[in-house]
Formats: C-alpha cells, structure tokens, sequence
C-alpha cells in the first residue's frame, strides 16, 4: 500500500536558527523556499535523500513540544549512516552535542542522538 516515507514536517520557534542548522550543519539540500505572508510563515523544503523530505515551517507563536520521551506522538526522527562514529565526529566538529554511542541490543547496531535547536531528538543510526 505504502512505497516509502515523503516527507516529514517539522515546525520550528526561530526559522533562520533552524535553517541554518539543517542546511549547514547537517547539510541537507534546499529543494525549495516559500515565504507565506498571509500566514507570516516559511516552508523550507529539504532533500534528504533521493526520496524523501523535510518540510521546515515557522509559524508565529507556535506551543512548545511535550518534552516526556515516553509522551504520545512522534517520539523522534532516525537516519541511516554508514558510519555513526564519523558522523559523530563530523557533527561534533561543528558544535552538535551527541549522547554516547550505545549498541542495539536486538540488531547489534551502533547508533546515538543529538537534538536539533528545539530540542527534538534525532537519531542516528548505523545501516
């Protein structure tokens, strides 16, 4: 029924902070920039792979994310690598603070997290 993720939305409290963090530190590439003056609000599409998004918002004045890890809801974004312990390096080379590296007990991969600048947690997992 379903083929793959397209996208996944992300509703940011500071635009220009979150672009920068998406587009230059995790370097994902801008597909395209919409300003709605209607709406006061960006849209920042960004590729992250040959098949799925990221869709940026900013809205005025947006309600703070739950921030109980065991909450209802989206619980956190997962990215495959090829290796998480240079992709830690790489990410703390510019600033980004990641948890430990810990093992999956039930696949035996390595993965970790970091947290993107409204503090949802985004993992980083070894394919």
């Amino acid at each position: 029924m379903f083929k793959s993720i397209h996208h996944i939305a992300i509703i940011c409290s500071d635009y220009q902070r979150s672009k920068i963090f998406y587009t230059q530190i995790l370097e994902f590439k801008v597909i395209n920039e919409t300003y709605r003056a209607e709406r006061d609000s960006y849209k920042l599409d960004l590729a992250v792979s040959e098949h799925s998004q990221i869709e940026l918002f900013s809205f005025p004045h947006p309600p703070k994310r739950v921030n109980q890890p065991e909450a209802c809801g989206l619980r956190h974004l997962a990215f495959s690598v090829d290796d998480v312990q240079a992709t830690v390096a790489q990410l703390t080379s510019k600033s980004v603070e990641c948890e430990p590296i810990r093992i999956d007990a039930l696949t035996g991969k390595a993965f970790t997290f970091f947290q993107d600048p409204d503090g949802l947690p985004i993992e980083i997992y070894q394919i």
